[in-house]
């Protein structure tokens, strides 16, 4: 039922909470949506939509109304979730209970999960080392608590993805250092660089997306960044200002060697050998 039919029932009482599936549920609680079978356009769009209750109603004749504002709804963003259109209303058996934010951090304090964020511009010769590197490691097979991804040059992509809980972000990236080109370092960065304003060590600061002003960002909006590594490599070239696009033969050569450097990183993670989040060199 969306706003405009339940504007047309009266005596609605709010409630603090009702019981579904045996669970407790209330205002701000996460919600899977499961609208009855056979219901309209609407019911089957919103079918295993995630979403958030915003309130808990009664009706005349003693039935309980759930209503609840989408995860993916834009005007969330805009403040138009109080407006008609992007509140909708669903009986307690078509809502399925999520856990709740406590309940996943603690599962998250249990169970290692690893980001590995490629960085980098392809359009800018070594610069697109990161980018490469995720291409070929998403082909490998990675635990279910692995999440490989390519944010390229979408700073605000990275700084929402690290408001999830992980115990480890691996970013990849060039990573100009003085060393020979294509030589692959791993390095831990020092928590205090992204959350006391200035980078202790300037050479961290890299180029184009500036991943450490992205962690402060990420920081600042309250992400808990726990362990953060770089897998760097020493560019070559940057791109089109050296009349060179795409990779050069050493950062090319180097990719393989990344790859199987985050393959072993991420299984010595997951498997307790390898500690991460003292802030010291790896």
């Amino acid at each position: 039922m969306n706003e405009w039919q339940w504007q047309l029932v009266e005596d609605k009482t709010p409630i603090d909470s009702v019981e579904i599936a045996g669970v407790p549920v209330k205002a701000g609680d996460r919600v899977r949506l499961n609208p009855r079978q056979g219901g309209d356009v609407l019911d089957i769009a919103l079918a295993g939509q995630t979403a958030i209750v915003e309130a808990l109603e009664q009706d005349y004749e003693g039935n309980f109304h759930v209503c609840v504002v989408l995860d993916d709804d834009p005007g969330r963003d805009l403040g138009l979730m109080r407006q008609p259109g992007h509140r909708f209303f669903f009986d307690p058996q078509e809502i399925e209970p999520l856990p709740r934010q406590a309940e996943l951090h603690e599962e998250a304090a249990l169970k290692p999960s690893i980001l590995v964020a490629g960085v980098g511009n392809i359009f800018l010769g070594d610069d697109g080392f990161g980018v490469e590197v995720i291409r070929r490691l998403s082909r490998c097979s990675l635990p279910r608590d692995v999440r490989v991804a390519d944010f390229g040059i979408r700073g605000f992509d990275l700084t929402y993805a690290l408001q999830d809980v992980y115990t480890t972000t691996i970013l990849v990236d060039a990573f100009p250092h003085g060393q020979r080109p294509g030589t692959v370092s791993l390095i831990e960065l020092d928590p205090h660089d992204y959350q006391l304003g200035e980078a202790s060590e300037p050479v961290v600061e890299t180029h184009g997306m500036h991943p450490i002003n992205v962690l402060r960002m990420a920081a600042a909006m309250g992400a808990q960044l726990k362990g953060i590594l770089l897998v760097g490599c020493e560019p070559a070239t940057f791109g089109p200002d050296e009349g060179y696009i795409g990779l050069s033969e050493p950062v090319e050569k180097a990719v393989a060697e990344a790859v199987n450097m985050l393959v072993s990183i991420i299984g010595e993670i997951l498997n307790g050998t390898r500690s991460v989040g003292t802030g010291k060199p790896s």
